[in-house]
């Protein structure tokens, strides 16, 4: 048996990891799409560096565009086994593959506009098609439930906590008379998040693929992250009548805020202003988180008990059309405007970044992880000026952040997910999703718990297990 990397290996995105059975049995893990790695990022998505047609299965740990976001170019490109995962991950992979094929549509129709004589038309990476067949091709398999896939291979998703649906793998492969047993992690969420359930302990592995997006990080605040939104949203909007931005991914991020604001009109202390998301997707996302209340954590359910619209408070109101977007530009009140995407690449929030940036009023705020060469890292980063649709901007407006809000734990949390393992037992760790020097922090944590054996692999890089 081996696994290779394909994916999220030295990097923090297109998370892709295949395990291959001496029977010619193969397992992908995950199939996401590369998101903010500069100029090689359109070849890394054309690439596999694998035969697709030739995989037997996929089962994809959570709905985030890294990790679900290039299965219709998978199938398009000849896979045609099954897809697994839990309820809600389904329901948000709809949503979230919907909404990329048409981005991708978008981006090949806008770019052969531009087009001069004898150059090639470019072509998106999968249509709503693609999506529709992939989409026909997903298994549903429940939390905490033994599924046998084939006589050799056995499938069990424990709760991650990252975010709705998102799941931990823990496979038994039975081979040469011998059981193997791999996790891989998935991204681990926050013990004690505002919403979801802490990450579920889970029984003893042989390998483990594990992220370490923050591995040598904390995310604490000094102060709660109600008490600091508030602080922001006071001084931007009530003190100096200014906007207050916030980049934050349609899924997960957007329902942390909601449910805070919300809690803090609970407790009377809601700044009064408007408040606006705009984004259509997080409108979809945020049903969906809806519809799975077994996913909230017990601190969440208890508010329900009191408040039946735990993401809906006074001066909320969710934007939908282009036009109620650009309306949002013009309008000198104070405001907040909360928008995709996350890393503030693309979408609505980077043309809310461009007419804010300039004024000292206004707040750019991060909630979440950034990587570095993308728009929000350069801003993190303390950069003074920034290159936004084809111009240079100064960075006038004030830059700040939440690190407690991001849904991957820090390296306390990832140390508490594996915990539960006796090191002697792990023969492997294999480090994916993070970038290379926080992942030689990380592997040196793991070692002082007594976990010897770490690898970091390299793109494209195969073990023999």
């Amino acid at each position: 048996m081996k696994v290779t990397f394909h994916g999220a290996a030295r990097a923090v995105t297109g998370s892709k990891h295949l395990i291959t059975l001496k029977n010619n049995t193969q397992i992908l893990l995950d199939c996401g799409l590369f998101q903010g790695m500069g100029d090689v990022t359109e070849q890394l998505n054309e690439s596999f560096g694998f035969d697709p047609s030739q995989l037997t299965y996929v089962i994809l740990s959570h709905a985030h565009i890294d990790h679900c976001g290039l299965l219709p170019r998978l199938v398009a490109e000849g896979f045609s086994g099954p897809i697994y995962c839990t309820p809600p991950t389904m329901d948000l992979a709809r949503i979230l593959l919907m909404d990329s094929a048409k981005i991708q549509t978008q981006d090949a129709e806008y770019a052969n506009k531009k087009l001069r004589n004898g150059e090639t038309p470019e072509l998106p990476l999968y249509s709503e098609e693609h999506v529709v067949q992939t989409l026909s091709q997903f298994k549903i398999v429940a939390y905490n439930e033994e599924f046998t896939i084939d006589p050799s291979v056995s499938l069990y998703l424990s709760d991650a906590g990252h975010i709705v649906g998102s799941a931990a793998v823990h496979l038994n492969i039975k081979e040469d008379g011998k059981t193997t047993r791999i996790t891989f992690s998935g991204d681990v969420g926050r013990y004690g998040d505002l919403l979801l359930k802490s990450p579920q302990r889970f029984t003893q592995a042989d390998y483990i693929i594990m992220e370490s997006t923050y591995g040598d990080s904390l995310h604490k605040d000094l102060e709660p992250i109600e008490e600091a939104l508030r602080e922001i949203i006071h001084q931007t909007c009530i003190l100096r009548k200014g906007k207050v931005i916030i980049p934050a991914f349609s899924v997960g991020r957007t329902q942390e805020l909601l449910f805070a604001l919300n809690a803090m009109e609970l407790r009377n202390i809601l700044p009064d202003v408007q408040y606006y998301v705009d984004s259509p997707l997080a409108l979809q996302a945020t049903e969906v988180l809806r519809d799975h209340p077994e996913v909230y954590n017990n601190g969440v359910k208890e508010i329900m008990k009191k408040d039946d619209d735990i993401f809906g408070f006074k001066g909320l109101k969710f934007i939908e059309s282009v036009a109620e977007s650009k309306a949002l530009n013009s309008d000198p009140r104070p405001c907040v405007i909360i928008s995709s995407s996350g890393m503030a690449e693309g979408g609505r929030v980077k043309h809310h970044i461009r007419n804010n940036i300039g004024n000292a009023k206004n707040t750019i705020l991060m909630v979440g992880y950034a990587e570095p060469k993308t728009l929000a890292g350069k801003l993190l980063a303390g950069d003074k000026k920034v290159w936004l649709f084809g111009e240079d901007y100064d960075v006038t407006a004030k830059i700040s952040s939440l690190k407690s809000m991001s849904a991957h734990g820090d390296y306390e949390d990832l140390l508490q997910f594996i915990s539960g393992q006796d090191p002697e037992r792990v023969k492997r760790i294999f480090l994916v999703h993070g970038e290379y020097d926080v992942q030689q922090r990380f592997a040196q944590r793991l070692r002082d718990k007594g976990f010897d054996h770490i690898a970091i692999p390299e793109y494209h890089q195969e073990f023999e297990l």
